[in-house]
């Protein structure tokens, strides 16, 4: 069987400019580009995930962690390397990520579907179940500028989850909801297990690694410390950072 994700020799450098032009004249006159600096995000990785896997991915803060989830997702194009996704993907970044700010909440899920690939028949019969699960009876039909924070992300964690994708990758969004809803997420997540489904997220919370994964992986500047079991690699991880 292939597996549900494989990367390899996958790397992603970024063009950071470190100066702008503070002006149209300003760019027409000059003879020269501004600097760049370039950030290597992920280094030369190879990373495949089974089918039915619940990976977590752990790490510090700029660790390449997001961006794997970005390049899984097809949001980042690797600069090197290649990628395989075998099956249907559900991508849950940031409250708010996908929505169109005027439409309203009913609109952006037909809207995100479409994304996904689904047919305008196929959302309509699991509409009223993202709905219920979202929470958002009273509010679907007011546009999605006009929700918080909270609203958007159960809102954007039903869409992922009540289209019944193949491969559900998670970027630490759960956290911003209320403790209520955070355990209605991992109440679904663990049906998704149950389920056979692939699971791939990025968490800062080692609690929520160690009980919902099956497997884990150590990101640091964008490489491969350590891959295995949760316990084991978030005990790699926790020596590495008390000891600095």
């Amino acid at each position: 069987m292939r597996p549900a994700i494989s990367l390899t020799n996958v790397s992603k450098v970024f063009d950071i400019v470190r100066e702008k032009q503070v002006s149209l004249k300003a760019a027409v006159l000059s003879f020269r580009r501004p600097p760049s600096q370039k950030l290597v995000a992920l280094q030369n990785l190879d990373l495949v995930v089974s089918h039915g896997e619940a990976l977590a991915v752990i790490g510090r803060n700029g660790s390449g962690k997001s961006t794997l989830l970005g390049i899984i997702g097809r949001i980042y194009k690797p600069t090197t390397g290649t990628v395989e996704v075998d099956g249907r993907v559900a991508t849950l970044l940031d409250p708010g990520a996908g929505f169109h700010p005027d439409l309203t909440g009913r609109e952006n899920i037909f809207f995100n579907g479409a994304i996904m690939g689904l047919t305008t028949a196929q959302v309509r019969n699991c509409i009223d179940d993202v709905i219920e699960f979202a929470e958002l009876n009273n509010f679907i039909d007011a546009p999605v500028k006009t929700y918080s924070s909270g609203m958007l992300l159960r809102l954007g964690f039903s869409i992922a989850v009540q289209t019944n994708p193949d491969i559900l990758l998670i970027d630490e969004a759960i956290a911003v909801g209320d403790a209520t809803f955070q355990e209605k997420c991992y109440e679904r997540i663990e049906s998704f297990k149950r389920m056979g489904k692939t699971i791939v997220f990025v968490t800062h919370d080692l609690e929520a690694a160690r009980s919902v994964a099956s497997r884990a992986i150590w990101l640091d500047k964008g490489k491969v410390c350590a891959d295995g079991e949760p316990e084991k690699v978030i005990d790699a991880y926790l020596a590495c950072v008390l000891d600095q």
